[in-house]
């Protein structure tokens, strides 16, 4: 996963209006926090972010105040109704550290032939891999899966130097059978 690299300004100020007036702006309010050292507010380029977060569990390199810090993000809050970012909390890491990430869950290939439904129970999966070398997704294969059928998450396989973090048996796919609506019967008309 490729790095990408912002410039952060630490913040002093504040509270709700000090927050309106960076992201009017075109910034973004964020915290750095992690390995017990102590919590930075800081300010990244909004748009620059915002790009930079389309790509999930995205490792961010920050220059705050001419330090270098290697970021993860951990929370991001969005505006419910324009989607803009409005609050990133942000987790540090350093080269070679496991970290605990949810992973997009996608699937390959076609299910058995029945008109069956493939029913996402959990669509990431809590992997443990090393914050340099997130993956962006997994992939599982339900070729000829029938009704009845359920792929747990030991099941899916996973990409190199990552291991599962979360319950092994904890079911992610399953296919369900479709339901067929029954024709409504004729009534057979009497006449008198």
């Amino acid at each position: 996963m490729a790095e990408i690299k912002l410039a952060a300004e630490v913040r002093s100020e504040f509270g709700k209006g000090a927050a309106r007036r960076t992201r009017r702006a075109g910034q973004v309010p964020a915290v750095v926090y992690g390995h017990g050292a102590e919590s930075v507010h800081i300010t990244l380029p909004g748009h620059e972010l915002q790009l930079a977060l389309r790509t999930a569990n995205v490792l961010i390199g920050l220059e705050i105040d001419g330090k270098d810090a290697l970021v993860i993000p951990k929370a991001v809050q969005r505006n419910a109704i324009k989607g803009n970012i409005e609050h990133v909390d942000l987790l540090t890491v350093k080269r070679g550290e496991k970290v605990e990430v949810e992973v997009a869950v996608h699937v390959e290939g076609e299910l058995a032939p029945g008109g069956n439904l493939l029913e996402y129970v959990q669509n990431t999966l809590l992997v443990e891999a090393e914050a340099t070398h997130i993956p962006e997704s997994v992939t599982v294969s339900i070729a000829g899966l029938d009704a009845g059928d359920s792929i747990l998450a030991k099941d899916i396989p996973l990409p190199k130097g990552s291991v599962l973090a979360g319950d092994e048996d904890a079911v992610v796919l399953q296919v369900v059978a479709a339901q067929v609506e029954e024709a409504p019967a004729e009534e057979a008309s009497t006449e008198a």
